[in-house]
């Protein structure tokens, strides 16, 4: 179910507010082009400075909006045990097909901790758990080994691995298997974490580029050589946008770039801040050469 381009969705924001109509355009903008999976309330949505009424109206929105025809991984992460059972028990009931569950953040727990923390969720839902596992922002990793145990548990399907880390791919695979669900969180080692086994992204590219990225990853999965060039030369075009897109702090960029497509305004909130000058020169210039506009 959850394979191929899945986009880690900005949430779109005016006056410092929630800009609904502009956020329904960016799902079906995603749907009319593609994208395999819609991904609420992550760290490219700005969870952390979402309300937990607006946290969970961003899910139900996506929800609502994609009706069915591609799947909704909602943003449940917490550093609280008990707010991340809160909002995965939310994402549940009001429909969502997983969960992706980040590594509780800044309070540094043990692999056992982490271990009961992603297990008193488990225990409390009924929808498919994918770990997010992003030691660059979280500041703990998980290992291979607690990843291991938790998915003998019945929700825990796979993870989205940010950890930059290819030899984790290899090492997942030959631990779990290769029903063990793996997701880049890079856009840019997409390319070779599919070759090695994965078998998709959650992805901050898509966003602007749903399309290329939906046939970069269709390609990059098909083991006919015609096909291998295709994903090649689709990655090599993205590459600059990648880059683009993490000069500055995530998901800046991204709306700035969401803003010259006529997607949404650029607008982020505290301690978040809009690019400079200097890095909208190099998006646009990324984004020309995606030949996106």
């Amino acid at each position: 179910m959850f394979k191929g381009s899945n986009v880690a969705l900005i949430t779109p924001f005016k006056n410092n507010r929630l800009d609904e109509e502009s956020y329904i355009k960016l799902i079906h903008f995603q749907i009319d082009n593609g994208t395999s999976g819609l991904v609420p309330a992550g760290t490219t949505g700005e969870s952390p400075t979402l309300s937990h009424e607006e946290h969970q109206k961003v899910i139900d929105l996506c929800i609502r909006e994609s009706n069915g025809k591609i799947p909704v991984i909602a943003g449940t992460g917490s550093n609280s045990t008990a707010e991340a059972i809160s909002l995965t028990t939310h994402a549940e009931k009001a429909g969502a097909d997983g969960a992706l569950v980040v590594t509780p953040y800044y309070n540094k727990p043990t692999q056992e901790g982490l271990y009961q923390h992603y297990k008193s969720i488990n225990d409390k839902c009924g929808i498919p758990i994918i770990i997010y596992n992003i030691p660059g922002r979280s500041v703990i990793d998980m290992s291979v080994d607690t990843m291991s145990r938790l998915y003998e548990l019945k929700n825990i399907v796979g993870v989205k691995d940010a950890t930059g880390n290819l030899d984790r791919v290899d090492q997942q695979l030959q631990k779990m298997g290769k029903d063990f669900i793996q997701l880049t969180g890079n856009d840019d080692n997409a390319l070779e974490f599919n070759k090695r086994g994965g078998v998709g992204a959650i992805s901050v590219t898509a966003n602007i580029a749903p399309k290329l990225c939906s046939e970069f990853q269709k390609f990059s999965k098909s083991e006919d050589d015609k096909s291998a060039n295709e994903a090649k030369k689709l990655d090599a075009l993205l590459q600059p946008l990648h880059h683009s897109l993490f000069i500055e702090s995530n998901p800046s960029p991204v709306k700035y770039a969401a803003k010259l497509l006529n997607l949404c305004e650029d607008d982020v909130r505290l301690p978040l801040v809009k690019i400079t000058d200097s890095t909208k020169e190099i998006v646009k210039k990324a984004l020309l050469s995606a030949n996106l506009i």
